[in-house]
Order: structure tokens, then sequence, then C-alpha cells
């Protein structure tokens, strides 16, 4: 299918709408502050030093609870203002519901936090996505456990939706390009805790390696619940990035469980890495604008991803008029260096195109070099 564009909303006055929907409440909160948190942080930032000449950031952002319905209410309320962009729809199935009003309503759409194959098609022309995809951490991550770490009994255990598929399927097809079968699947039902079922079938196949697609309260409780177990207490438990580590650590240390032989793969360089010129700045905005909230990898990425969508909008002055068809283009083509360290370049419908693993080991990540 071929999304045709039409781009006619243009911004006026002295602000700048930028919305999303995203969980506030419900599971995945941690997730949705995190984002909310580190957007706001560098737009109030962006604000307060008038890097866009007069014009303000207004970050309008609606409760979806992880849940593809409410998103989808939200982004139709939310498209009635006017938005010059829509920005960071938390979730896979979440962001699936709401293509057609992606098209219906002209929204032209940046950094969706998902890495979902189908945000990465060509046919879909005013959707930029800002992160790597699932796809690709999962090769990377894979590549490792199996070509390095010599694992081939494999299982996965995911949630039972969009999200939770992307990664099963992808990770068959890696799989199967090694000539490896899984060892077994386990699934979950999205907002549960409902593991028991997928718990037992995994445990009866004696994996050396967990493949996880899943939220990090569900995760977090099957690795609990595996290092009490003799059969799995040594498994190494692979995570992608939306499963999101900082909270996985945090929810596993709760409960006094060891976090050895866990495995995270991200789609930005570790958020503590002060050597970068890029972590810097970000710890620095945060202190002064979030100085009690907690740093991570998702905060981190939603700074990022914030930093790139409002350097674009500035140079729209030099180009012409502010629109979303202005916006599109610019997002496409942001200077290689703008991240410092961090290097991007268009490709795949997506800006950053690297992924990275770290182990958890006292008490901080620590990127297994490669």
């Amino acid at each position: 299918m071929f999304y045709l564009v039409n781009f006619e909303k243009k911004n006026s006055g002295d602000e700048i709408l930028i919305a999303s929907s995203i969980p506030k409440s419900s599971g995945l909160k941690a997730w949705g502050d995190a984002v909310l948190i580190a957007s706001n942080s560098y737009f109030s930032y962006v604000n307060d030093n008038n890097l866009l000449k007069d014009k303000k950031i207004v970050f309008k952002t609606l409760d979806d609870k992880y849940e593809p319905d409410l998103t989808y209410e939200n982004i139709q309320k939310l498209s009635k203002d006017n938005i010059l962009a829509l920005y960071g729809v938390v979730g896979t199935p979440t962001n699936k519901e709401i293509l057609p009003l992606l098209e219906k309503n002209n929204l032209l759409y940046f950094s969706p936090f998902s890495g979902a194959e189908f945000l990465r098609n060509n046919t879909i022309p005013n959707i930029v996505n800002f992160r790597a995809s699932y796809k690709e951490e999962l090769e990377n991550l894979l590549n490792y456990i199996i070509d390095e770490k010599n694992l081939k009994k494999i299982a996965i255990f995911y949630q039972n939706d969009e999200y939770g598929e992307e990664g099963l399927i992808s990770t068959l097809k890696i799989l199967k390009d090694k000539n490896i079968e899984l060892s077994a699947t386990g699934t979950y039902k999205r907002n549960s805790l409902s593991i028991s079922h997928a718990f037992n079938e995994i445990k009866n196949s004696k994996p050396e390696a967990i493949v996880m697609i899943g939220a990090y309260k569900a995760i977090s409780l099957f690795i609990e619940k595996a290092k009490k177990d003799k059969v799995l207490k040594d498994t190494i438990f692979c995570n992608i990035s939306f499963g999101d580590a900082n909270s996985i650590v945090k929810e596993l240390e709760s409960t006094n469980t060891n976090t050895k032989n866990l495995i995270f793969s991200q789609i930005v360089p570790n958020y503590n890495d002060k050597s970068l010129q890029i972590v810097q700045e970000y710890q620095s905005i945060m202190q002064k604008y979030a100085k009690d909230k907690p740093l991570g990898f998702i905060s981190f990425e939603a700074f990022l991803a914030s930093k790139v969508l409002v350097n674009q909008i500035s140079k729209l002055e030099k180009i012409g008029e502010l629109n979303q068809k202005n916006l599109l283009n610019t997002l496409k083509n942001p200077p290689k260096n703008l991240l410092y360290e961090i290097e991007m370049g268009f490709k795949n419908n997506q800006l950053l195109n690297k992924t990275y693993l770290f182990e958890y080991k006292n008490n901080n990540f620590e990127e297994i070099k490669r």
C-alpha cells in the first residue's frame, strides 16, 4: 500500500506544537516517563536559551497505557491541533494502530520508539525513524551468542502482539541462516504478568540462552523466577533495547535477584560514558531540568532524538516556510556530527544504524567490545 502525502499544515504564532501518545500509567510507565522527562528537559533547555529565535517548543502528550485503541484515540484528538510533527509514540502495537491516521491526517512523524520493520517501509514516506531496527539488534546479539559464545540451544520468550512477533520472526530467520532451530518458545499477553505457561515451556527445553522480546516487568519476573530454578539459573538472558535495561535491573535488584548472565542490546552508547561529549551534554541538561530523575538508555535516546528534531526545525528558517514538508526533508539530512561521537546517516528510513551490547557488572553497564 502506498501512502500519498500532501503536507498543508503550517506552523503559526510563537509556539511550535509537537505531540505524542505515550504510556504515563500501566506496566510501561517507566518507559513513558523516560521519554517524557528527557524530551521535556531538552525542550525546556531550547526554550530557555531561545534556540528557535522567539518561538517556543510545546510538547503535548496524552496517556495511552500502552494500549493501541487508546493510542488511536489520542492521535485522533491531537491531530485536530496545529501540530508540526508527531513524535515518539512508544511501542510496536501502538504504532501499528495509528498508521491509517498518518495517511488520513497527513501527519509528519519523527522517531517512533519502536524498531519494527513496518515503520521502515518506504511506502510510508512521512515517517523518519531515529533508532536502529529490532532486526539489526537481534542480528548483533545472536551473532555474539552463537558465533562467539558458541551457544546453540536457544529459546525465545516474547510478548503476544506485533512487537513480540517482530522479534520472533527476526530471530527465526537469523537462526535459520545459521542452521539452528529454536529449542522452545514461550509467550505472554501484553500488559500482563501471566508468564507461568511460557516459563514451563522454555524450562523443559533446558536452553543455554533465552531471547527476550517483552516489557520490563514481565522480563524481570521471568528472570527472577529462572534464577531460583536449578535448570535455568545459569542460562544467559538476551534482551533488546525495548525491554528497558535500567528498569529490568532495578526490578531484579529490588528482589535481591542476581544480575549475572544478562546481556542487553542497545541502539545508543552508554549514557554514563563521560568520555563522550554528547553524554556530557545529556547529563548536564538533565542535571539542570530533571535533577532527581534517573538517567538511562531510553532517556538518553529520547534526549538525542529531541536534539535532532529541534536542530532540524531551526534549519527551516534558512530554507523557507516552517511546515511539515520542509521538516520531513530536513529530518532526513541532519549534520553527521550533530550528536558528536554518534554518527547519523539516513539509511533504511532511520538515522542511527549501529547497535551495542552490554553486560551489567559491578553496578554498571559495561560494553561488550568486539
